[in-house]
């Protein structure tokens, strides 16, 4: 059964439980639980970190702790009942725990460790607090160290500063604002300290003043290593200061044996001292540590004989020294102690042994020397500051050592009460002895004894140093052979008190003989008595003493027989009658002296003290006496305070008018002199004098007198020294006043109690007097009443005790009240005066409520005064802190509100002004004091405060500027960030006081300025007041963590809620006064609406409906709301506020309200739009800030951008994104895009003189000179993006403009401008770009994206496959589409992002340029791929049942037209796809249009020729009339034939009848057209060509032959190829090369294939229109059955190499130029579909392959690779022999052609594909057609020739004829044998021209002229052709290249040899070439052996021969 618990309520949890029961709490280790019932072992609660899930638990894993419970029962509340400080550091912890790991993954690995160490530290420190067994001093210390490390870590971690009051948390609801204030300043400060001084902060709490910190210096001897003494001896160490020349401290003793260890056993590892009470000033003098070594043995060390072995002497050894100034740094640094080695020096000379640790100092290194390089001292030293009861409190293990305490000589800087000392420091000075008839000098030894009056030798009272016990004798060491030793030596003398009195010192001197038994000799004495006659003790001087002769007989055992003598000068002048008779007799040759110092509390050696001290022995002497008292030193007077304090109320006594000033003079002196730092800790001696022992009952009478004669004086005398000290001295007169009063009273049972009364009164009368003074002209009496002043409110606690509080308060009122105004008195008196009010306010007096009610009036008038006058302002707000902070304390009482009351009045209205002017001029320390006083001020005021403020105000105009300030000052209040980000607490309770006094006030703003009344201003700013505040930082609580969340909602709530529930009632309140805040409030309000917390959102939204019905009332629309609402919304979501809930949630709201209203239909639009515009907003930022590519970036500025322009019109916006969208492009190189994005604002722009405001980073100026500015940067962009078209028409427009403004200077520049541009476009080479389709489908795309098509113009060199991988890297989630059918709406709807990406071909809109002959293939070249609109791609299927004999039958075109909302190129890459047209061209169709190209690029060809336009190589003529012939005869064109000429199709489709006709014409046309291209060809082919022109002239006939039943016309045969065959011609005819079985996937670009389009078909008989089936992969076998093995059969044939034979079946043709795969019956080619994308490579055009359904044998999809195993070889299209051999004259073109090549290396291309070769034909270029690289590469070969620029997008070439099976080779997008892995440059430097950009008739080829393009050079060296192209680098081509020879007249045209030999086509054992190439060294291809013409020469010959030899 569950039973509630009584007393376990409170855990821990010391076991992670994982709730494995039903009901079961999953808890974590280290959770703290809240207990509620208990069951069997098992408990019922709650997690403290999860307060609202109840479960189970069992008991045993729970450590339970003691705890508070409040409210029991359902809602009970448990407070741990732990120490704060241990419950802080817990929780600090675990919220340190997550922010620490961030810290490594943020890669902040240095505060990782830091903090990791700060962590464990306070783990350990937060251990021994709770183990309970620390004192009360170790617990403080313990928590200052935690509350040092929490401070530090929060700091460092950006989290909040917690205020503290003696290391605990304080409570802000407990202590008024100010306190709080000055708690964060303290925290902050204490941080501060801990993080630039770790540990050494030392929190001052409650200290008066500040006290010097003494130093100390812990010193250990650890070794003395040395290998020469071999006897025992002493170390003496000691404190020197060496600009002072003396010692400062005692001396610490060591003794050591002979071993170098310590002489007592026990004394091992204790060998230390402690030099203490060093201060400040000490520790800056030139000190150093210096030890004197002194052995104990013979008397010379190294001589045995000297003196017996029984005797030791003591002798002086040497000495080292240490620097501490040298030290001090590493000291203080390092809190620990440090080793120092102290080398020992010996002495040369013993005479000089008291100054050998000066000579060592100073570096006299004549006077010392070092006995060994190992000798010395090893010490320890460590620094410790604080008194000594700290000391021992910190380091107690030192004490626990032994440790000898070594004091200063005389008394520290501060001499604390209870510190009894008498010690008589004497120093050993100097002997001087006479020889006494010795040859030598003597070796003297002093013995001194301590002796009392009965000539007792008092026992242990000689100290050699500190560590050693005392003893009762002395022996000085001895210096050897010296009469006149110099000793220095320092021996303590701690004689009590009790025996110093008759005692005296007696020193005996003997002669240490080394001779004989070695005796000493005792030969005189000397003596001092320590005190004189007087009563003084013996003075701090040197004293010769007189020296008496005696012998070993002599006694002194009647010490009176020598006490009698005198013994020194100054004694034998005081008794100059001495007998001469006695029995010493005076050696006056001879002297000795000694030094004291007296360091004594019980003595004194001051004559005018001792005689003030006996006074009654010299009464006549008094006023004497009392007057030298001023001249006794403090530490004299301060040793005897309670004797002279008696003797002076005594002598008061004896006779008060006589004495009482000079005893009052006294009095002040001393009472001043323990204002004294030094004596500051003898006042509480002074105190206990008082309340104990004083006993002078009759004294105050006198000493009021005193003081009011004082007082009167004031005002008459010019010097007032006396006045002043004596008002300094106030608080202990009045101290003795009122104590000598109650003795009196308490004598005479309260005799005399008016009088005394009446006494004090008129002493304050005369305060007042002194007070009311006009100080101005006189600076004495402004000293004496600032010293008034400062004294005065001391005096407050000594009245109480004599008068009530009311009494007391009303002398102090009158007092305070007495003082001039500020007006009336210079500054340094205001601050006095402000001073003595504060300390006032800070007395015991101020806590009383009936003191408070007197004197807060006439403190508040002062301060009042001030802040009127903006004077000391710091110190005026220490008072009002400290009032604010007693009435914080006693606010239960009733007196309270009264006071607040009186505050209200006197300050409110002040302090906001003070605010006001501080927070203009930006003081942060002072706004900070006087907010946390507003603060304090309007947290204590209640309804009744407020209720008097509102009725108080006059007149509706004070109320108004009242209201102003108070929102002006909480408005700066949060603008200006008064208190730092961390200060939580304050910046939240600051909010809290605001939303308070907001609540009260609004109830008034409300009822005065609504009606008639109604204020704009103030409205306004308590409308800015409260979307301030709602906006604070500090309040938002969404990104906080949710412990520090709860705590704030637990405390104060959502305090943005209350006010947006206050905001909204006073807008309801507004009424028709609404209409004034449209449109100033919307921006505001709609900052408050983008907060993200729902309730303050849903409170908010309807006011914008509001806005729009009103506005609607009003004008009829809205649109003010619409614009404002509009413009505020784009600002505010691209600083980051507002999210996806904010748009459905404002549309839904608004719609919602609008539904209900009748203007529904406008509003419901404008709601739709604006969260259409918020979608694309969210978009727009979202990618912005995201780290998103450009491509993102600019086509979500351009979707905004064109919403506004389109859809809400708003022209300035546009305008915005305009300039946005333009310099994105040109962070991308976009030059095009940027200039048409610029362009947009120029159209809007009229050239017009009208005035344009500033705007952007436009200056004000006429839209004229605006938009000329704009034309000229536009033209500027479209120079860099090479587009001159487009810049031309506006250097028109420009030069329109000047010219009629006749500015001819700028028309010239402009026309100039312009001329350069045509020169650019004939010159300049420019890369037409490729195009591709994308399409976005998913809803996980942007808006701007999302289920929508898009064309994109593609980068430089960019194909499909690069393209299509820069795509999934902008949007790495997208998942390729394989196929390119649309999708379903499945795939639309899914939360997923789908990419469908292919090629497609731009459709020009510029035909007839295209269609111009003579227009230069540069000018085409831009015409094809720029302002194009319209886009296709095709797609080849079967309909019906495929003809297995002839598949042209059946094989249709879809063709797909895309077109786009705007041509390109425009303002982006990329634009939508508007309408897309789907197609369907028949196989007829297809045919008509492929044979019609055909015919048109032969007809442009030899048209070409004709007029030389071509320079005279043939080879492209050669070329393309071989494939033409060459494939009609092996089938192509029969193809056709039998598909469409076939009687049975012409039955079926009767329709076609038309179109048959027409294809027979164009074949008709087409026969013709090849006669007068043979003739051309036989008019310039070159001699050695000839045998390939009887080829042609044999196939001509035969192809005349198939088709001469078809068309009769043709048996008339064109005059160029009648007669021409040739004895070979059979020959040639027999080899068959292009039979239909043969394999024909020669890349377009191969020597056999024609340089036709660049855009159309793949076939040679396949239509214009069927142009783009890029993609596809070409089968180039026209058997109609075929097997894929057989496929791979013939490819295997096309390859005989063995190196060729892995990569065969991976061999593809793709079209990179979109040439159509339909191929007739006189194609020898099909084409089948490829892979979609991925297969493809980067060169081919994407388009879509064929449905499964539709692939067969023959049609078979051959798989491409990826980019890394693509290959890039082709087959070469000849007839294979059966030996795998060429006919005779392929062999010699191919060798031709091959000559022409020369490799090129590819970046993009991976290790495995350089392996394949690729053919480039750089030897001669089509002129005007734009063919394709071959290559996905980006190569440009460095070609000595002329390069052709090829295009992989041109819709169409010159010619418009088509790369073919008719003319031998299926177009593709990959080179025959890729040369890549020649390593050549792969650099890709910009296009050249093309040849035919020159005009024509340069290109005469009869005439010798000088070609206008650089001379063609065949030569190895490279030099030469990098020569050759600087001026036209080219791109990588694959364009045709054979060889034809050329006129003699005409250099020669061969091209430049290969720089590798591999054919491979060719045998390696065959062919004269290859086996030359092979044996020459590779390494040499640089170097030329043989002029150029002679290479080009030779090789052609041996090319030719070699043919001849195979034949």
């Amino acid at each position: 059964m569950w039973t509630p618990t009584e007393e376990e309520k409170y855990g821990v949890v010391i076991c992670s439980f994982r709730g494995s029961v039903p009901q079961g709490l999953v808890l974590e280790i280290g959770e703290t639980v809240q207990i509620l019932e208990k069951c069997e072992g098992w408990y019922r609660g709650v997690s403290t970190k999860k307060p609202n899930i109840k479960g189970i638990f069992p008991a045993n894993y729970i450590h339970l702790k003691k705890a508070i419970v409040s409210n029991r029962g359902q809602y009970e509340t448990v407070v741990p009942l732990e120490d704060s400080v241990v419950t802080e550091v817990t929780a600090t912890l675990q919220e340190w725990a997550s922010l620490w790991k961030q810290l490594y993954v943020k890669h902040k690995v240095d505060l990782f460790y830091k903090l990791r160490h700060v962590m464990n530290e306070l783990i350990d420190l937060r251990r021994q607090l709770l183990s309970g067994h620390l004192t009360q001093d170790q617990v403080r210390e313990v928590k200052r160290h935690i509350t040092v490390r929490l401070d530090w870590g929060n700091e460092h971690l950006g989290l909040d500063l917690v205020p503290r009051k003696d290391f605990e948390v304080v409570d802000s609801d407990q202590i008024s604002v100010s306190d709080l204030y000055k708690m964060h300043l303290s925290s902050r400060q204490s941080v501060q300290q801990s993080t630039s001084q770790v540990d050494t902060m030392r929190p001052r709490h409650g200290e008066t003043c500040r006290m010097p910190v003494p130093h100390h210096f812990f010193l250990s001897l650890k070794s003395f290593t040395y290998n020469t003494i071999g006897e025992d001896s002493d170390v003496f160490f000691s404190l020197y200061d060496m600009r002072e020349g003396k010692q400062i401290s005692e001396r610490f003793l060591v003794r050591l044996n002979k071993n170098g260890g310590p002489r007592n056993p026990e004394k091992i590892e204790r060998m230390c001292a402690l030099f203490t009470d060093l201060s400040s000033k000490d520790m800056k003098r030139d000190l150093y540590i210096v030890a004197h070594v002194i052995r104990i043995g013979r008397m010379l060390l190294n001589d045995s004989k000297k003196g017996p072995a029984h005797l030791h002497y003591r002798r002086p050894y040497g000495c080292a020294v240490l620097s501490i100034l040298d030290v001090l740094q590493s000291l203080t640094e390092l809190k620990e102690e440090k080793d120092f080695v102290l080398k020992v020096y010996t002495c040369n000379n013993e005479s000089e042994w008291a100054q050998i640790h000066e000579n060592i100092i100073r570096k006299s290194s004549a006077k010392y020397s070092a006995p060994s390089a190992s000798h010395g001292l090893i010490i320890s030293l460590q620094l410790l500051r604080g008194d000594m009861e700290q000391i021992r409190r910190e380091n107690p293990i030192i004490f626990n050592r032994g440790l000898a305490i070594t004091r200063k000589l005389g008394f520290p800087d501060v001499i604390m009460p209870g510190d009894i000392r008498n010690d008589l420091y004497l120093t050993l000075e100097k002997g001087d002895f006479e020889r006494g008839g010795k040859s030598v000098q003597k070796n003297i030894e002093v013995t001194m004894y301590v002796l009392y009056a009965d000539g007792e030798i008092l026992k242990d009272c000689i100290s050699l140093g500190s560590g050693e016990p005392n003893r009762s004798s002395y022996h000085s060491f001895v210096l050897y052979h010296s009469n006149s030793p110099r000793w220095g030596e320092i021996i303590k003398l701690p004689i009590p008190i009790d025996r110093f009195r008759g005692s005296h010192l007696r020193f005996e001197f003997r002669h240490c003989s080394t001779k004989d038994k070695g005796e000493k000799k005792l030969f005189g004495f000397a003596f001092s008595p320590l005190m004189r006659d007087d009563g003084t003790t013996l003075s701090d001087d040197i004293h010769e003493l007189y020296v008496y002769k005696c012998d070993e007989n002599s006694t002194f055992n009647n010490h009176a027989l020598y006490l009698g003598l005198p013994c020194c000068k100054e004694d034998y002048n005081g008794c100059p009658n001495i007998p001469s008779s006695l029995i010493f007799q005076r050696s006056t040759k001879e002297s000795f002296s000694i030094s004291t110092q007296l360091s004594s509390t019980k003595l004194t050696q001051n004559v005018d003290l001792l005689a003030l001290l006996k006074w009654k022995a010299f009464p006549d002497r008094i006023m004497d006496i009392l007057g030298r008292l001023r001249h006794v030193s403090g530490e004299e007077i301060v040793k005897f305070l309670q004797d002279i304090l008696d003797t002076l109320f005594v002598i008061l006594d004896e006779n008060t008018e006589k004495y009482g000033l000079l005893v009052f003079q006294s009095l002040v002196f001393i009472i001043n002199l323990l204002r004294d730092i030094k004596y500051f800790h003898f006042r509480p001696v002074m105190d206990t004098y008082i309340q104990k022992h004083f006993a002078g009952a009759l004294a105050y009478k006198e000493l009021i007198r005193c003081l009011k004669w004082y007082m009167d004086c004031s005002a008459e005398l010019i010097r007032q020294d006396h006045i002043q000290e004596a008002m300094r001295a106030l608080e202990y007169l009045f101290k003795f006043i009122v104590q000598s009063r109650i003795l009196y009273s308490r004598a005479t049972c309260g005799m005399e109690e008016e009088q005394f009364r009446s006494s004090i009164q008129e002493l304050f009368q005369s305060i007042r007097f002194v007070l009311s003074l006009d100080s101005r002209n006189s600076e004495t009496l402004l000293f004496t009443q600032a010293a008034l002043l400062n004294s005065f409110p001391t005096i407050f606690d000594e009245l109480l005790q004599m008068f009530t509080v009311q009494e007391v308060a009303e002398f102090v009122r009158g007092t305070l009240g007495s003082m001039p105004s500020t007006v009336h008195i210079g500054q340094s008196m205001d601050v006095v005066k402000l001073q003595s009010i504060a300390r006032t306010v800070d007395s015991r007096l101020f806590s009383f409520s009936e003191s408070r009610r007197i004197l807060l009036p006439v403190v508040l008038h002062h301060i009042h005064l001030h802040l009127r006058q903006q004077k000391e302002l710091l110190i005026c707000s220490g008072i009002l802190g400290s009032i604010f902070s007693i009435v914080k304390t006693s606010s239960l009482e009733a007196d309270v509100i009264e006071e607040v009351e009186m505050m209200v009045e006197s300050l409110l209205d002040v302090l906001l002004q003070t605010l006001l002017t501080i927070m203009s001029k930006s003081h942060a320390q002072e706004a900070g004091e006087y907010v946390s006083c507003l603060l304090s001020l309007l947290r204590q005021m209640c309804d009744t405060h407020y209720q008097h403020l509102l009725d108080n105000f006059q007149s509706k105009d004070e109320l108004k500027e009242f209201l102003l300030k108070i929102f002006c000052v909480f408005r700066n209040l949060m603008k200006m960030s008064v208190f730092p980000r961390d200060w939580m607490v304050m910046r939240l309770l600051t909010s809290n006081i605001i939303v308070t006094t907001v609540q009260y006030l609004s109830s008034a703003l409300h009822k005065n300025f609504t009606e008639t009344d109604f204020d704009f201003k103030v409205w306004n700013s308590y409308f800015s007041l409260a979307v301030l505040f709602i906006n604070q930082p500090s309040l938002q609580l969404e990104i906080i963590t949710s412990a520090k969340k709860k705590k704030i909602l637990d405390k104060y709530g959502d305090m943005r809620v209350m006010m947006a529930y206050e905001l909204f009632s006073m807008w309801q309140n507004l009424g028709e006064h609404k209409i004034h805040f449209i449109p100033g409030m919307i921006g505001p309000f709609l900052g408050v609406t983008l907060v993200p917390q729902p309730e303050v959102r849903n409170i908010m939204i309807p006011i914008f409906h509001d806005m729009m019905d009103w506005e609607q009332r009003k004008n009829g629309n809205f649109k003010q709301v619409e614009a404002e609402l509009i413009d505020k919304l784009d600002s505010m979501v691209s600083e980051g506020r507002g999210d996806e809930s904010y748009r459905e949630l404002f549309g839904l709201l608004l719609l919602e309200k609008v539904e209900q209203e009748t203007w529904r239909e406008t509003g419901i639009s404008f709601v739709t739009s604006v969260t259409r515009l918020m979608e694309r907003l969210l978009d727009y930022r979202d990618c912005m800030k995201g780290e998103e590519t450009e491509n993102k970036k600019i086509g979500c500025t351009v979707n905004l951008m064109n919403f506004y322009k389109s859809e809400i019109n708003k022209e300035e916006m546009y305008i915005r994104y305009i300039h946005k969208l333009c310099d994105m492009h040109l962070q991308a190189e976009n030059y095009t895009e940027a200039a048409f994005t610029l362009l947009l604002y120029c159209e809007l722009l009229q050239w017009e003189d009208r005035p344009l405001r500033e705007f952007l980073h436009y200056p004000s100026q006429t839209e004229w000179q605006r938009k000329e500015g704009l034309c000229r940067k536009i033209i500027h962009y479209f120079n860099k993006g090479k587009s001159w078209e487009f810049g031309i028409p506006l250097c028109r427009e420009l030069a329109c403009q000047y010219e009629s403004l006749y500015d001819y200077q700028s028309l010239s520049w402009i026309r100039k401008m312009e001329a350069s541009y045509y020169d650019n476009i004939m010159e300049q080479q420019r890369l037409e770009p490729e195009f591709f389709r994308v399409g976005f489908y998913g809803r996980k795309f942007p808006f701007f994206l999302r289920n929508k098509e898009y064309v994109c113009r593609g980068h430089d060199y960019e194909r499909l496959e690069a393209f299509q991988q820069r795509m999934l890297s902008e949007f790495p989630q997208a998942i390729a589409m394989q196929h390119p059918n649309h999708p379903d709406d499945a795939i639309l709807q899914c939360d997923a992002q789908y990419l469908q990406i292919y090629a497609v071909t731009p459709i020009p809109d510029y035909v007839d340029v295209l269609q111009m002959d003579r227009v230069p293939d540069r000018v085409k070249s831009f015409y094809r791929v720029n302002n194009v609109r319209k886009f296709r791609y095709d797609r080849p299927f079967h309909k019906g049942p495929k003809d297995k004999e002839n598949e042209f039958k059946s094989l249709w075109i879809e063709r797909t037209t895309l077109t786009l909302t705007h041509s390109l190129p425009g303002i982006s890459r990329w634009f939508e796809v508007e309408r897309r047209e789907l197609v369907e061209v028949s196989p007829l169709e297809n045919a008509i249009q492929v044979v019609e190209n055909k015919n048109q690029e032969l007809r442009a060809l030899i048209s070409q020729y004709q007029h030389k336009q071509v320079h005279g190589n043939i080879n492209l003529l050669s070329m393309c009339l071989n494939g033409v012939i060459d494939a009609a005869v092996n089938g192509g064109i029969a193809r056709y034939q039998e598909a469409f000429f076939d009687k049975d199709y012409i039955v079926k489709h009767p329709g076609d009848a038309e179109k048959i006709t027409q294809l027979k014409e164009l074949m008709q046309e087409q026969v013709h057209v090849l006669g007068v291209g043979l003739a051309v060809h036989e008019k310039f082919v070159h001699p050695e060509m000839r045998p390939l022109h009887k080829k042609l002239i044999d196939q001509f006939q035969m192809m005349r032959a198939s088709l001469y039943h078809e068309f009769p016309s043709l048996d008339k045969l064109s005059p160029a190829c009648s007669g021409s065959s040739t004895p070979r011609g059979n020959i040639l005819a027999s080899h068959s090369p292009m039979s239909p079985e043969s394999i024909k996937m020669t890349h377009r670009h191969s020597p056999m294939n024609l340089m036709g389009t660049g855009r159309h078909s793949s076939s040679s008989l396949s239509s214009h229109a069927s142009s783009e089936a890029g993609n596809m992969v070409m089968l180039g076998d026209s058997s109609m059955g075929e097997a894929p093995e057989d496929l791979y059969h013939h490819m295997q044939l096309a390859y005989p190499n063995p190196r060729y034979q892995g990569s065969v079946t991976n061999v593809s043709v793709l079209s990179s130029t979109q040439a159509s795969p339909s191929s007739s019956s006189l194609s020898s080619t099909h084409s089948a579909p490829s892979q979609m994308i991925t297969s493809a490579p980067s060169s081919a055009r994407g388009s879509p392959s064929l449905p499964d359904k539709y692939r067969h044998a023959r049609e078979m999809m051959l798989l491409l690779p990826t980019h890394r195993d693509r290959p890039s070889s082709a087959m070469y299209p000849a007839a294979i022999l059966e030996n795998g051999q060429l006919p005779n004259f392929q062999r010699a073109l191919f060798q031709q052609v091959v000559g022409a090549c020369k490799p090129c290396s590819d970046p993009n291309l991976s290790v495995a594909e350089k392996g394949h070769y690729s053919l480039h034909f750089d030897a001669f270029h089509h002129p005007l057609g734009d063919t394709p690289p071959a290559l996905p590469a980006r190569t440009l070969r460095k070609s000595p020739l002329h390069p052709i620029p090829a295009s992989p997008t041109s819709p169409q070439s010159g010619l418009d004829g088509s790369n073919s099976t008719l003319s031998g080779s299926a177009s593709s997008g990959v080179s025959s044998l890729s040369e890549s892995n020649f390593g050549h440059s792969s650099e890709a430097p910009p296009r050249t021209d093309t040849m035919d950009s020159m005009p024509s008739q340069a290109w005469n080829a009869d005439e010798d002229l000088e070609p206008p393009y650089l001379p063609v050079h065949y030569s190895l060296s490279e030099s030469a052709v990098l020569d050759s192209i600087k001026a036209q680098p080219c791109r990588s081509h694959s364009a045709p290249g054979c060889v034809i020879p050329q006129d003699p007249m005409d250099p020669p045209a061969l091209p430049p040899k290969p720089y590798h030999p591999r054919l491979p086509a060719l045998e390696h054992d065959e062919g004269v070439l290859l086996r030359e190439e092979a044996d020459r060294p590779r390494g040499l291809h640089r170097k030329a052996s043989l002029p150029p013409g002679s290479i080009k020469e030779e090789q052609a010959r041996m090319a030719w021969e070699h043919g001849r030899g195979e034949q």
